[in-house]
């Protein structure tokens, strides 16, 4: 399968330009600098350049391939607005893609977040919030979700708070960032909250697996920790940057504060019996050892 990516050379794209390519799959991967078509070409697959906003060459990507994973997301979260910005940017772009692809039975992958749900592990049954910080997104995923009527195979992985690798990435990689900058290795809450986890090159083979064979609207969890809580994640970050841990106030995260307070687990039960999908790789707390400072 010739599959066109975006977002191919981030903390999640890489391993799934790899596993793809190491499947026998081919990519083209949109690169919106010449820094990161290096990076796509040494991989061994293809560039083309663009960024997200140039919704013409995610079309062309798009028609020229067998197949679409659509990664790529804004890398401004500080404020509510920027990343109001991020999410309707990535609605319009996988909107274009998807227009591309209808009539055609081709698969579209796009991700999205795991639920929460109060009082227990959310379930891939359950369905992704429509309001709050990220309610856009949301509604994105499951307007495109409808897409199978339409002719494309359209599917989603839900990835869980932190996808990690070398002791970076996603929730536990910000706390991380917030704790050299203030000098605190700090959690807001009580610290009792869970965060599901998932290391990104377990993340890799689930986009893989979805993209040959889950059905058109259908939803996918790649979570490996069903949730970590949160002063542990704190406390190994402490440790390894010789910092103290403490409860710090919400407003401290700026728009991820009221996120992270949230108890917020989920599982991947269904995931692992339907597609076969097994993570192998280090847990998130063994894989924060790696954290520097």
């Amino acid at each position: 399968m010739h599959v066109f990516v975006t977002g191919g050379t981030g903390t999640i794209g890489t391993p799934v330009v790899a596993e793809l390519l190491a499947g026998g799959h081919t990519v083209l991967a949109l690169a919106r600098s010449e820094e990161s078509a290096r990076a796509v070409e040494a991989a061994g697959a293809t560039a083309l350049r663009g960024g997200l906003a140039d919704l013409d060459v995610l079309r062309a990507g798009a028609a020229q391939s067998d197949g679409v994973i659509s990664l790529a997301f804004g890398r401004d979260y500080s404020s509510p607005e920027a990343l109001a910005a991020s999410i309707t940017e990535e609605t319009a772009a996988n909107a274009a893609l998807g227009e591309e692809l209808a009539g055609s039975d081709r698969p579209m992958v796009v991700v999205s977040g795991t639920p929460w749900v109060p009082g227990r592990a959310s379930t891939e049954a359950d369905p992704i919030p429509t309001d709050g910080p990220v309610g856009g997104r949301g509604r994105a995923v499951t307007a495109h979700l409808a897409l199978g009527p339409r002719g494309v195979r359209a599917t989603a992985v839900r990835l869980p708070r932190t996808v990690h690798e070398d002791g970076d990435g996603g929730f536990a990689g910000l706390l991380a960032q917030s704790a050299r900058r203030t000098g605190v290795a700090g959690y807001p809450g009580d610290g009792t909250q869970r965060w599901p986890a998932v290391h990104a090159r377990d993340a890799a083979v689930l986009f893989r697996l979805v993209l040959e064979s889950a059905p058109a609207g259908t939803a996918w969890h790649a979570v490996a920790d069903e949730g970590d809580a949160v002063r542990d994640i704190a406390a190994v970050i402490g440790r390894r940057l010789g910092l103290p841990v403490e409860r710090v106030p919400e407003e401290a995260f700026g728009p991820f504060g009221p996120i992270f307070a949230m108890d917020q687990p989920s599982t991947s039960t269904h995931t692992r019996e339907a597609l076969g999908w097994e993570p192998t790789h280090p847990g998130l707390l063994e894989d924060l050892e790696n954290v520097q400072a």
